[in-house]
């Protein structure tokens, strides 16, 4: 599928979402319209998940087809997806929660940029000019144990607490997102994906995915195929965002950090076949 091919990035993409092998639910949204390319995971452990992430979906949906955004559009339509979120009624979503993950077009004095976000584990990955990182930071318990050194990185995967997430949308969490803003190249690719998709294949794995399929919609449906065959025990998303063309100023230093922004001010074992649950369900609280 192909944006309109103007400034600051240019950009093809692909998308492909399956309930899993052992959901009837699909309780999964995501938005692929340039600007936009987000995934929120409705949780289990909450009533209609699946209304939570499409009420989201829906409130970014309206910021579609403009050139780019900024940090103030984004925090201001989370603020307001939040609140649809929270009044929800009794029977159609009350008390449901969902994470939020990906990236918008942005364009910083001429140039063009990746803004991530992300609110609870779904991920946000890029591969450009030949490294591959995560670039989001799971909101999860078992990630606060590898920071803090209780838990191996490597063991973080098999770890029974690692679908028990630490903020969201909605279900009880005001926690505010984390940003990055990324300079972007030409030939990057992005991935934006539901931890079902993470929880299955290994990084090595996605990379490999993202190099072996050249056609982003042919990518993202290999990424969610590939995870039904690993096990498919959850819902499973992907969205890849490949830069055709990026706008940028002679003047730009070779600088390539991802880096964290801060958003502008605004007036204990549970593991249910690999679903997402907010912490408030095993702790108490967010």
């Amino acid at each position: 599928m192909m944006a309109g091919s103007t400034p600051p990035i240019a950009v093809a993409f692909g998308a492909a979402t399956d309930a899993g092998l052992r959901r009837r639910i699909n309780e999964d949204s995501y938005l692929a319209a340039s600007p936009l390319f987000l995934v929120a995971d409705g949780m289990g452990g909450h009533n209609a998940g699946e209304i939570a992430s499409a009420t989201v979906i829906q409130e970014f949906s309206a910021l579609a087809g403009r050139e780019s955004l900024t940090i103030d559009d984004v925090q201001a339509a989370v603020v307001a997806a939040r609140r649809r979120v929270v009044a929800l009624p009794a029977g159609a979503g009350a008390g449901a929660g969902t994470t939020l993950a990906g990236v918008v077009v942005a364009d910083v004095e001429g140039e063009g940029y990746w803004l991530a976000i992300n609110l609870g584990d779904s991920r946000t990955y890029r591969l450009s000019e030949g490294d591959f990182e995560q670039v989001s930071v799971d909101h999860s318990v078992v990630q606060e144990l590898v920071d803090s050194g209780q838990l191996a990185a490597d063991a973080a995967q098999r770890d029974s607490r690692r679908n028990v997430i630490t903020r969201a949308i909605g279900a009880g969490s005001d926690a505010e997102p984390d940003y990055w803003l990324i300079p972007a190249e030409d030939g990057d690719r992005i991935l934006v994906c539901s931890d079902g998709l993470s929880g299955e294949l290994e990084q090595d794995a996605i990379h490999g995915i993202l190099l072996a399929e050249a056609d982003p919609q042919a990518a993202a449906t290999r990424l969610v195929h590939e995870a039904m065959v690993r096990g498919g025990r959850d819902n499973i998303t992907a969205i890849v965002v490949d830069a055709l063309a990026v706008r940028t100023r002679t003047s730009r230093a070779c600088e390539r950090d991802t880096v964290p922004v801060s958003a502008p001010a605004v007036t204990e074992e549970t593991d249910i076949d690999g679903d997402t649950l907010p912490r408030a369900v095993v702790a108490g609280g967010f």
